[in-house]
Parts: structure tokens; C-alpha cells; sequence
């Protein structure tokens, strides 16, 4: 076999993998994806309708662990795993060193719903419905073979995040670093206050 044969020979499989799989006939891949992906919708929901914070950081780990699964089980193994360092391991964990500096309430706390509820449904809602019409939009077409060797490579994936999109990944640094900094500034506020409080007291 030639080497211009093999493109022409991939394409062939990947068309005849577009004829075989349909809705109707999910493979065991594609049900697992499915039931992880509700999990992980459903996580999320608890997520932004809790009124305990440090619930609402622990069921951010439920969701966030829910899409490293789906990167797994889309054969991308090195943005799970990125996922999994990045997210749960470092975003998580800033959220909740910013919940104990700022000495937030660990109960129910009824701050935590700002009266915005519709506004806020009706745009979750209007983003949704627009990211779920530009992905199908986009991938009508497009089939990949989970149960085959894994597509691309982990070269090919760190060249385009350090070159096309760097700037998105240190402008998430730097707000991870701003709201580290906030938390510390409040909660030295906090402190004052309280110190000022004792000493009118004491007067």
C-alpha cells in the first residue's frame, strides 16, 4: 500500500463507522458518556442552587471530575488529566482557602441567593441553547471511533494551547492570583474590624 492510499483508506473507515453508528445504536462508550454527562449536569445544578458554600465547592469537584471522565472517555487523556491538576486540584482548593480566609459561613446562608434567580436562569439558559446549536452545528457530520488508537497527540495538543491560546490560560492565572490576593485583603479587613469592635468595648 502506497502512502497516498492511506489517507483515501482512513476516510474510507471513518465513512463506514458513520453508517454503522447511529442514535439508535449506541455503543458502550457512548451510553457510559451519556450517563457520566447527566452526573455531571446534575452536579453542576446543585452547584450554582446550594446555599452552603463549602457544598457548593465540593459538588464544583463532582462537576468538574464529571468532564475530566468525558475527556477520558473521548480518548483525550491529557487534557482529563489537565483538568483534573488544573481544575479540581488548584481552582477547587483556591475556593476553599478563600471561603476559610474570609471566614465565610459554613452553614446554610441565605447571602448567598441575590434575588437574581430568573435573570440569572434565563441567561444560563439562552448560553446553553447557544453552545449546544454551535456544537452540533459544527460536529453534525463528524464521527469519531472511541474504540480505536487515540486521535492526535500530546505535542500537537501543548503546541496549540501554548501558541494559539495562551493568552486565555495566563489571563485564568492571573485572576486565580487577583482573587487569592482578595481573599487575603478581606479577611485582614475582617480582622480589623473585629479588633477595633473589642477595643470600643473595652472603652
Amino acid at each position: 500500500m502506497s502512502l497516498t492510499s492511506v489517507p483515501s483508506a482512513t476516510a474510507g473507515a471513518a465513512t463506514v463507522a458513520a453508517e454503522t453508528h447511529g442514535f439508535l445504536s449506541p455503543t458502550g462508550v457512548e451510553i457510559a458518556f451519556l450517563l457520566v454527562g447527566l452526573v455531571t449536569l446534575g452536579a453542576a445544578v446543585v452547584t450554582v442552587t446550594t446555599r452552603q458554600l463549602v457544598h457548593a465547592a465540593l459538588w464544583l469537584v463532582v462537576t468538574l471530575g464529571g468532564l475530566a471522565v468525558e475527556y477520558l472517555l473521548l480518548t483525550a487523556e491529557f487534557i482529563a488529566w489537565v483538568q483534573v491538576l488544573i481544575y479540581v486540584g488548584s481552582v477547587v482548593v483556591l475556593l476553599l482557602f478563600g471561603l476559610m480566609l474570609t471566614r465565610a459561613p459554613i452553614g446554610r446562608s441565605p447571602d448567598a441567593d441575590s434575588g437574581n434567580r430568573w435573570a440569572a436562569l434565563t441567561v444560563a439558559v439562552a448560553s446553553a441553547a447557544a453552545l449546544v446549536w454551535v456544537v452540533v452545528d459544527a460536529f453534525r457530520t463528524t464521527w469519531i471511533d472511541l474504540d480505536g488508537p487515540a486521535a492526535g497527540s500530546t505535542a500537537v495538543t501543548g503546541a496549540s494551547l501554548f501558541q494559539h491560546w495562551v493568552l486565555p490560560f495566563e489571563a485564568l492565572s492571573v485572576l486565580l492570583l487577583a482573587a487569592l490576593v482578595g481573599a487575603i485583603v478581606l479577611s485582614r479587613k475582617a480582622k480589623a474590624d473585629a479588633a477595633e469592635t473589642r477595643k470600643d468595648g473595652d472603652r
